[in-house]
Parts: structure tokens; C-alpha cells; sequence
């Protein structure tokens, strides 16, 4: 009977050499291809957990500038705050000061006219009293010219009086 598979020295020989050879060839070509490949990979890894890491450190970053801006938000809104109620402080003072000055003014205003009212009062009396007297003087013209009696005297002083106006005695 005849085997199979001739096993013999050759055959194995070979097999041996050729299984050598298949194993010489996976380590090459564990180094030429797979080191390559994980390196690739392990790279990536990196830098993914690289990216993460930055993200992570940006995003942080982020909140703290964040944070940062509300804050001076806050503050310059405190800050508005303060200018709005200076403002309206000093527009109180203003109006204060306008309305003061408004009444000094006013009150100015009010003296001088007096004042006025007054000299233009002394100016008038001083005419009346002029006019009074050249009426006198006229008056004692006449009295002394007719030489008349009392109620003459008195009936010329009621004309006169009446000439001159009831008006100018009101005043």
C-alpha cells in the first residue's frame, strides 16, 4: 500500500525551510507593514487626545474670557449707572442754578420797575406841584388884578381845581 503523503527527509526538509522561511517573512513584514501601520495609529491616537486636550484647554479658556466679559459687563453697567445718576446730579444743580438765577433776574426785574414806578410817581407829583403853582400864580394874578371878595376867590380856586382834573388829584 502506498501512502498517501510521502514523508520522506526531502519533504520535510522543505517543509521545515519553507515554514522558516513563512515565519522569516511574517517578521519582516511585520516590521514593513504592521510597525508602520500601528505607528500610524498610534499617532493618530495622539493626536486625537491631542485635539481633545486642546479643546478642552480652549473651551476652558473660553469660560474664562467668558467670565471675564460678564464681569466687566457688570462693572460697566455699575459704571453707567454711576455716569446716568452724575448726570441727573448735575442737571439738578443746573436747574437749581437756572431757576435761581431766574428769580434773580426776575427779582431784578421787579426793583428796577419799581424803581422806575417811583421816579416816573416823583416826576409826576413834581409836575402837578409846578402846575400847581404857576395856578397859584395865575390865581393870584388874577386876585390881586380883580381885588375880589372871598367867594370869588373860592369859586375861581373850584374852577381851576376842575381844569386840572379830578384825575390828576387820584393818582
Amino acid at each position: 500500500m502506498e501512502r498517501l503523503f510521502d514523508l520522506d527527509a526531502q519533504l520535510l526538509n522543505d517543509a521545515v525551510l519553507l515554514a522558516i522561511a513563512v515565519f522569516f517573512l511574517f517578521l519582516i513584514m511585520s516590521n514593513m507593514l504592521f510597525n508602520p501601520a500601528r505607528k500610524l495609529l498610534k499617532d493618530r491616537k495622539e493626536g486625537i487626545a491631542k485635539d481633545i486636550a486642546d479643546a478642552k484647554n480652549d473651551k476652558e479658556e473660553a469660560e474664562k474670557l467668558k467670565a471675564e466679559y460678564e464681569a466687566k459687563l457688570k462693572d460697566i453697567s455699575k459704571e453707567r449707572d454711576a455716569i446716568l445718576s452724575e448726570a441727573r446730579q448735575k442737571a439738578l444743580k443746573n436747574e437749581t442754578k437756572i431757576v435761581s438765577d431766574a428769580k434773580e433776574e426776575a427779582a431784578a426785574i421787579v426793583a428796577r420797575a419799581n424803581e422806575e414806578a417811583e421816579l416816573e410817581k416823583k416826576k409826576v407829583a413834581d409836575e402837578v406841584k409846578q402846575e400847581m403853582i404857576s395856578v397859584a400864580a395865575v390865581m393870584a394874578q388874577k386876585v390881586v388884578a380883580a381885588n375880589i371878595d372871598t367867594t370869588i376867590q373860592n369859586t375861581l380856586v373850584e374852577q381851576t381845581l376842575k381844569e386840572m382834573g379830578e384825575k390828576t388829584w387820584l393818582n
